[in-house]
């Protein structure tokens, strides 16, 4: 292994502080006894790391290592402070760059009333309500601030005292030793949960909760365009924590009814229309009644089944930007299926004049149809 301080951080003897910095972060990570990458060797060389890294760090220090080795940087150590760290150790390494002790514990104050939980709930949309967005209210039990106690769950008169477990910190701290010094863990107090905080006296309302679970009504701003899927949510309007704790979140997923005439197609609208065979051939104009309205619609001569008519900006409205989709018109060609006698000589003349060739009629019908043609 090598012993030399660059050399345990892979950098050259040139390298800047913020690459010796960026170095130690990344060869920390891996050889963290915390990691349980089960090497044996890696504590020992997680060791020497820090070490290096704490030489390397410091101006002063590098300068006597790089004229005199690790002798100039190390004869001095205190005793029972074999890697050189003086009073700090690798805790105060690791909380410059990780923000707590390099084996858990953290140095942040007391962490509060704990935040409340986020809820869900399904709003049915019509079909345009979705299209073109609307208001729409939504019904939810939630657990909202107790009024009788301003949310801090202690009896009128009273107020919370500091947790004499955690001093109010909401945090316990452990310390043992281990084979590379002492070892500092943190957890929420049991005491209080977490909160730095006891209740003496709770409120008769909430018992000590701080909250109530009542049912809520809150209005939710649709925006058009949205889907079956859809997800809205409204920050802050979920349960409230305990005490005070702030509130989560309420999410709302939308349902949207389907339509009697429209699918969507994404932004698109799509329909379909049947034509008889007369308009199909001759052409003709549609009097169409559109989501924003009736609109005329223009059949052409000859149109086939199968022809879409397009309608622009008549579809749903994209929900990142203003323009809107098409309402795409699927059409489909009727052919009659029951003839009078005289519906029938005029298909049968029609047929004779395109020189096409057609089934016989029935016997009945045949007498008519040459007295007809006489």
């Amino acid at each position: 292994m090598a012993t030399d301080y660059y050399e345990l951080l892979g950098v050259s003897r040139t390298a800047t502080p913020e690459e010796i910095k960026r170095a130690f972060r990344r060869l920390a990570r891996e050889l963290h006894p915390d990691t349980g990458h089960g090497d044996p060797d890696a504590e020992a060389r997680f060791k020497q790391v820090a070490h290096a890294y704490e030489v390397l760090s410091d101006p002063d220090k590098r300068r006597r290592y790089d004229t005199f080795g690790p002798e100039g940087v190390n004869g001095g150590s205190p005793a029972g402070d074999p890697f050189g760290f003086g009073g700090g150790g690798l805790g105060d390494v690791f909380e410059a760059f990780f923000g707590g002790s390099p084996f858990g514990g953290r140095t942040s104050g007391p962490s509060g009333p704990p935040r409340g939980a986020d809820l869900e709930v399904v709003a049915d949309l019509e079909f345009t309500e979705a299209v073109f967005g609307c208001e729409h209210a939504v019904s939810v039990r939630t657990a909202v601030a107790c009024s009788a106690c301003q949310a801090t769950g202690a009896a009128d008169g009273t107020e919370p005292v500091t947790c004499y477990e955690c001093q109010g910190t909401g945090q316990v701290q452990r310390v043992r030793q281990s084979l590379i010094g002492q070892m500092v863990t943190s957890s929420p107090c049991a005491r209080c949960a977490g909160s730095g905080q006891i209740i003496a006296s709770p409120c008769p309302e909430c018992r000590g909760e701080g909250r109530l679970v009542e049912e809520r009504t809150y209005t939710v701003d649709i925006p058009a365009g949205v889907d079956s899927g859809s997800t809205l949510r409204l920050t802050g309007r979920g349960a409230v924590g305990p005490r005070g704790g702030p509130a989560g979140d309420l999410y709302v997923h939308l349902r949207v009814k389907p339509h009697p005439r429209f699918t969507r197609d994404g932004a698109d609208l799509r329909c379909t229309v049947h034509l008889p065979y007369t308009q199909a051939t001759l052409g003709t104009t549609l009097e169409f009644e559109t989501l924003d309205g009736p609109e005329e619609v223009e059949v052409p001569r000859a149109t086939a089944s199968g022809t879409t008519f397009r309608l622009r900006g008549r579809g749903v409205p994209h929900l990142e930007r203003r323009s809107r989709g098409d309402l795409l018109i699927d059409v489909v060609v009727d052919v009659p299926t029951e003839l009078s006698e005289e519906e029938e000589e005029v298909l049968r003349r029609f047929a004779e004049l395109r020189a096409e060739s057609v089934a016989p009629p029935p016997a009945g019908l045949m007498s008519k149809l040459r007295s007809a043609f006489k």
